[in-house]
């Protein structure tokens, strides 16, 4: 028996066949959600071990794009909830995740939890649309999927902080998930995958909006997933129609790279080479 699957989920081979074209054909990219995914005990128990980020060594995140918690990986696990990280990078778990996306190429997980592991939005937090990162830092592989764990009980609608998909051009949000206890959130990452939670969190002071994150690579990716414009890229941030977000979108990037190139080029030699001596005795 498997200690940290609802049961209704067994095996979880048959699971992943009955679902991958359901995943493959959602809109506005591939993706799927499940409630109750897990043994609902053992996510009681690591809500339980679960640190209040904003006093713990975590990572602040405090700008006009993101306001928001994360942990450092493993130091801010409990005992369970590092056996179950642990088992979410096991092989059963990442023959699941091949399975159901449909991926060909060999999908790792991520043992230094890179980006992922505890993840808290306070009141009034918030992180905008965005694509992620498409290389793991360390390893060089590529981004393939989220694995998003929402551990939020008795969350109301009222609330907010859905987690929102939005399509390819930014028009408009296809689906609206809310971050309800025990409900497993699993996508592609791409350059094109645009999510985020970008309304302002409406929770009562004393509560957060908490998560677990795990992220899953491979070495190389199809060309169809990639944006040629921008090469790797750290989180890609992008403005929603009709409000004052900002972005650094990849026409932006494109832009700022051409104008510093046409700067260049119309510069006199001598004063580039001053200024390369300024930045130097400034180091």
């Amino acid at each position: 028996m498997n200690q940290f699957i609802n049961q209704k989920y067994w095996p979880l081979d048959k699971v992943a066949q009955a679902n991958k074209t359901k995943y493959a054909n959602a809109e506005p990219f591939p993706f799927i959600t499940f409630p109750d995914f897990f043994n609902s005990e053992v996510l009681e128990a690591v809500v339980k071990e679960f640190p209040d980020l904003s006093k713990s060594d975590a990572i602040s995140f405090n700008n006009q794009n993101e306001i928001k918690f994360a942990g450092k990986g493993e130091r801010t696990f409990g005992n369970l909830t590092k056996s179950f990280m642990h088992y979410l990078n096991s092989e059963p778990f990442l023959e699941f995740i091949q399975s159901i996306t449909g991926i060909e190429e060999t999908l790792l997980g991520d043992p230094y939890f890179v980006g992922g592991g505890h993840h808290e939005i306070k009141r009034g937090g918030l992180l905008k649309v965005h694509a992620d990162f498409n290389k793991h830092k360390k390893t060089g592989l590529d981004r393939r999927v989220n694995l998003l764990i929402y551990l939020n009980k008795e969350w109301d609608e009222e609330y907010g902080g859905h987690f929102e998909l939005w399509d390819r051009e930014m028009k408009s949000c296809a689906k609206k998930i809310l971050p309800t206890f025990n409900t497993l959130a699993l996508f592609s990452t791409t350059d094109f995958s645009y999510h985020g939670h970008p309304e302002p969190l409406n929770c009562p002071d004393h509560m957060s909006r908490k998560s677990l994150a795990l992220y899953y690579y491979s070495n190389g990716r199809p060309e169809s997933e990639i944006n040629p414009e921008i090469g790797d890229h750290s989180t890609i941030f992008r403005s929603r129609p009709g409000t004052t977000d900002n972005q650094n979108s990849p026409s932006k990037k494109k832009s700022l790279s051409k104008f510093r190139l046409i700067a260049k080029e119309v510069t006199p030699p001598f004063i580039l080479k001053s200024i390369k001596r300024l930045k130097a005795a400034l180091k």
